[in-house]
């Protein structure tokens, strides 16, 4: 599927699908979804049948984002650091975390067949795209509260102040994920010990503080696996390192399916599908 967005705003596009990605993966694989019965509208419209193949949910994952990412306001669209480090008004209106109710207003003119796919799948448990009063269940899952943590990683990607030197960023994408090896989806650095529990960890004694910068280039799907993987304690006394991360047979099986994952019109042939 073409993704119809503006050459300036490619690079934020996938830092998008990335974030998206993370949770849709997450939510499809955290409960197996039959699809509920859909409208023809519907069938005309999303990627047919969905399921745990890699080429479906990749063609999935693309349809929602980019529904999804063109009818975010412009300056969401076309965000940066600088932008946001120098705009008072950008910041305030978009303070992070994002909630449902900050997300509700950006939602107000997507396609209702969106919503009406994700809740067909599983993925939300309710069509409403307005959130729900405080009292009800917190069961229910409406878009606005899927696309709050999704919007919120977008962000907080985007208005990160600038990574180690360009020259440590492009070797790591050279090389790829270092848990599912892509090497054309976007990566950032993150904390094999969690920052969290910093200081627990050097009172305790589990490492020293010289071993608390320790970072993994990852992509946003793998990062997120990694925290629904194990608590930051865990991470921090037992996996705090890649090699023992990819010790567990649970993560090799995850990093084999979600490097099958492709993007269509990354330049990358597809693989193992």
């Amino acid at each position: 599927m073409s993704i119809f967005t503006p050459e300036a705003e490619s690079a934020n596009y996938e830092v998008f699908r990335d974030s998206l990605s993370a949770v849709l993966i997450q939510r499809l694989t955290q409960t197996p979804a039959k699809p509920a019965r859909r409208s023809k509208h519907q069938q005309n419209k999303a990627p047919e049948p969905l399921s745990e193949d890699a080429e479906d949910l990749s063609d999935f994952i693309d349809y929602i984002g980019s529904e999804v990412f063109t009818t975010l306001p412009a300056p969401l669209r076309t965000l940066d650091w600088h932008t946001w480090s120098t705009s008072p008004s950008l910041q305030s209106a978009y303070s992070l975390p994002l909630t449902a109710q900050d997300v509700s207003p950006l939602v107000t003119t997507l396609d209702p067949s969106i919503s009406d796919s994700l809740f067909a799948y599983g993925i939300t448990t309710s069509t409403e795209t307005a959130p729900l009063p405080s009292t009800s269940s917190a069961l229910v899952l409406t878009l606005p509260d899927l696309l709050a943590p999704i919007l919120t990683a977008y962000l907080t990607t985007l208005t990160a102040p600038p990574p180690p030197p360009s020259s440590t960023k492009a070797q790591a994408q050279a090389s790829g994920c270092e848990i599912c090896g892509r090497d054309w989806i976007n990566l950032s650095y993150h904390h094999l010990i969690p920052r969290f529990v910093h200081a627990k960890a050097v009172k305790r004694g589990w490492h020293r503080p010289d071993e608390l910068q320790n970072v993994a280039w990852l992509c946003g799907a793998c990062h997120a696996r990694v925290h629904a993987f194990a608590g930051h304690e865990e991470l921090a006394r037992r996996y705090y390192t890649v090699e023992l991360l990819m010790a567990e047979p649970e993560m090799v099986a995850w990093a084999g399916w979600v490097g099958k994952l492709r993007w269509k019109g990354t330049g990358k042939r597809r693989e193992g599908v």
